[in-house]
């Protein structure tokens, strides 16, 4: 079993993937031999699924480990054939019988799901079944930046609900958040950003890809710390002033004029706003965004998803793009075609048209507000002296024992008992000793209200030893 050490600053995903690179460059993993199933090494390591997702695709990309669709990740055969020593046999690995014998999580408490059953089949599938049919010309390659028509929609939708500046000129419509980061990255090359610590792993490995200088800056309990912007010497910034991921800080006003401030002290810097979740809020209405506050021209480039408010696998996300940058966006992205299928285009489209959209989201609101009350109060009702905090805004909320061994216990014991969650420290980037103690990240979008009771008792017999 390869030893991981979560008190190290390396994040648990680098420490994997340098391990297993170690052990295939020695030859310890025969070329073309399977690894571990990512289900199995998480259950082995004690981890997250998509920690070691994140591992092995790490591996795929330096050409170590080949994926192989519908069947996993196999060690890559020609780096194996560049070796001519023989490959000693790779020792059995000793598993623990508790994790060997793991079962197989009954409840997903992770935040990247939503509850498909929320999803409006019936009326997205009519609109976009006679769109297959009246609408031919949709077989036809599009816009570069999207449908207009589209871009129309989300620019209303995003002026009324939160109070962006622009016109449907200013939108790029594209297939995901990382896309649009990859495309933004391409304006940007040559300079640095600073990304919050804690946060997405995935924008930096996103953004490092496209050839950007990342550099980590601590929040703390307003979100992005200015004065640590300051010294970091970037001139890009990325954040989630709405809802930060993932202890759920809204930034307040007077932080937001500050990074604003702060952007337009110097010429060329910009913030890279995620606005990802902003629909589910449960208390009151979302401050307005930062781009809202800095204008259709401002050092502001906006990003958000539909992935939340419709499904991950719709893969529709738009960024606004400010004056300034939208003149070299399009002469050097002339060339492409949209990712994003003209017929789901179109399909949104009407669902917004057709006031479809802001009726879905109030549904969602309405439920997912009702699934948290009775999750938290079934948490506290099993779990004597549990903290729980950010369960007014977002899909997850932060769970925190007092008198837990560890965040690591937490997490390793929920697994015994069918329930998956990740620990608060997973997403620090750096500097893991300001991590909250014994605090893990409990996201609720794809837990069923049926379940609730059964994963409350689930985690109160995992943590009886913490109560």
């Amino acid at each position: 079993m390869i030893e991981l050490d979560p008190s190290l600053k390396t994040p648990l995903y680098e420490q994997l993937y340098a391990a297993l690179a170690d052990e295939i460059r020695r030859g310890d993993r025969a070329p073309g031999t399977p690894l571990p199933g990512r289900r199995t090494m998480a259950a082995q390591q004690g981890v997250s699924v998509n920690t070691v997702d994140t591992a092995y695709q790490m591996l795929a990309a330096e050409g170590l480990a080949e994926p192989r669709p519908r069947s996993g990740f196999y060690v890559q055969k020609t780096y194996g054939m560049l070796h001519t020593r023989t490959p000693r046999p790779a020792p059995q690995p000793a598993v623990p019988a508790a994790l060997a014998e793991a079962p197989v999580p009954l409840f997903d408490l992770s935040t990247g799901s939503v509850d498909t059953a929320l999803f409006p089949a019936r009326s997205w599938g009519r609109i976009q079944k006679e769109l297959l049919y009246q609408r031919p010309e949709l077989l036809q390659r599009g816009e570069m930046q999207g449908d207009a028509d589209l871009r129309g929609e989300i620019a209303q939708y995003l002026s009324e609900y939160r109070g962006v500046e622009c016109t449907p000129g200013q939108i790029v419509v594209g297939a995901g958040i990382e896309y649009l980061l990859g495309c933004v990255a391409h304006l940007f090359g040559g300079n640095t950003v600073a990304i919050e610590n804690p946060g997405y792993s995935r924008t930096r490995a996103v953004l490092g890809n496209s050839g950007i200088a990342c550099t980590l800056v601590d929040i703390d309990r307003d979100g992005l710390s200015v004065a640590a912007l300051e010294a970091s010497g970037a001139s890009l910034c990325y954040l989630t002033p709405s809802h930060h991921f993932p202890t759920g800080v809204t930034m307040p006003a007077t932080r937001r004029a500050q990074l604003l401030a702060w952007a337009a002290e110097q010429p060329g810097r910009y913030i890279l706003e995620d606005d990802y979740d902003s629909e589910f809020r449960f208390d009151t209405r979302p401050l307005p965004c930062l781009q809202g506050m800095a204008g259709a021209d401002g050092p502001v480039v906006y990003l958000t998803t539909f992935s939340k408010s419709l499904a991950p696998g719709i893969r529709i996300a738009c960024m606004v793009l400010p004056q300034s940058l939208l003149a070299r966006y399009r002469r050097d992205f002339a060339a492409y075609a949209n990712t994003v299928s003209r017929f789901e285009q179109q399909t949104l489209c009407e669902f917004m048209a057709g006031g479809y959209f802001t009726r879905h989201l109030a549904r969602m609101r309405l439920a997912y507000k009702r699934r948290m009350e009775t999750f938290a109060a079934a948490l506290r009702a099993a779990l004597p002296g549990v903290e729980l905090d950010g369960v007014h805004s977002g899909l997850h909320f932060l769970l925190t024992l007092p008198r837990a061994e560890s965040e690591t216990a937490m997490v390793q014991t929920a697994a015994s008992h069918g329930v998956r969650l990740r620990g608060l420290s997973e997403y620090y980037m750096t500097r893991p000793e300001l991590c909250r103690p014994n605090t893990v990240v409990a996201g609720y979008s794809a837990l069923k209200e049926d379940d609730i009771p059964a994963v409350a008792a689930a985690l109160a017999a995992a943590w009886c030893a913490f109560l």
